[in-house]
């Protein structure tokens, strides 16, 4: 048996498919964990896309509690989407995602990131603070406790000494590190990254890896879309490979293989980056 994908181990042996194989209603994301560890998310013959037209589609699996999962694959292959789904954010169009012991409110999802206008009148303070809001609401105050909590999470990041400065004076670096503080605030079991290292500078990148590595000795499940193949290899024990459809997934030392990463090129070449899936015909899918 496979081992599951994002098993916080080496896989054993790892059944790779390919898109030309055309996946068939048995062909999985992963299999149970060999290592024990329970599932956090089931697949069930999941489709996920925009006005009927599927972006990924007919994903079966499970993907374990305490993974560090890597997505990676060509533009237009539907790994943001399928951060959006596991989030809640986007509907099936058909099948469904499980989440197994964890609600929607406990997903901390750190979306690609946005543009703030630089006029925002917000600091770095009241900005990571927001991370608070699922669980003290919108009018309750900040104690003492809140508050010191807050300024962990901001010495934590690395941006102990700029509270009260405007988050529009911030460079990316800085920014996404108060990203991360908002994360770090969220205490979520399951946390989603949405290329959380885009145009930001190497020691933001070397700081927030180390923090992600935090989280998964903790026990959290953290699943990032990453486009940097060898950042993957060097921190990410496994990886998901799509091109709308899975192409390979496993071990990242095997996933990324020469031959796996033509074939995905290949796909996204012959569909195009543009091009539009066949409509789903299927009845959209409760939650």
């Amino acid at each position: 048996m496979a081992t599951g994908l994002g098993a916080r181990r080496a896989a054993d042996p790892v059944d790779y498919r390919f898109l030309g194989d055309g996946l068939s209603a048995t062909a999985t994301i992963s299999q149970a964990p060999a290592s024990g560890a329970s599932p956090i998310l089931r697949f069930d013959d999941l489709t996920l896309g925009y006005d009927r037209h599927p972006a990924v589609h007919h994903l079966h699996g499970e993907i374990a509690a305490g993974s560090l999962l890597a997505i990676v694959g060509p533009n237009g292959a539907g790994k943001s989407t399928l951060l959006k789904g596991i989030s809640g954010e986007l509907r099936p169009l058909q099948g469904r995602v499980e989440r197994l012991g964890v609600q929607r409110r406990q997903i901390a999802y750190l979306s690609q990131q946005t543009t703030l206008d630089s006029s925002f009148p917000m600091v770095v303070h009241d900005f990571v603070a927001m991370g608070l809001w699922r669980a003290i609401g919108a009018f309750r105050g900040l104690d003492h406790g809140l508050r010191q909590r807050i300024a962990e999470a901001i010495d934590l990041v690395g941006l102990c000494g700029l509270e009260s400065r405007p988050i529009g004076a911030l460079s990316g670096g800085q920014l996404q590190r108060a990203h991360f503080a908002r994360v770090v605030l969220q205490d979520a079991p399951l946390v989603l990254l949405d290329e959380p290292y885009g145009a930001i500078d190497a020691a933001s990148v070397r700081d927030l890896a180390a923090l992600v590595r935090r989280w998964h000795g903790e026990g959290r499940t953290v699943i990032a879309v990453l486009h940097d193949l060898e950042h993957v290899r060097q921190e990410y024990p496994e990886t998901l490979l799509l091109a709308r459809e899975i192409v390979a997934r496993g071990a990242t030392a095997a996933v990324l293989s020469d031959d796996h990463l033509a074939r995905a090129r290949q796909i996204a070449e012959g569909r195009g980056d543009e091009a539009q899936a066949a409509v789903c015909h299927a009845e959209r899918a409760s939650r």
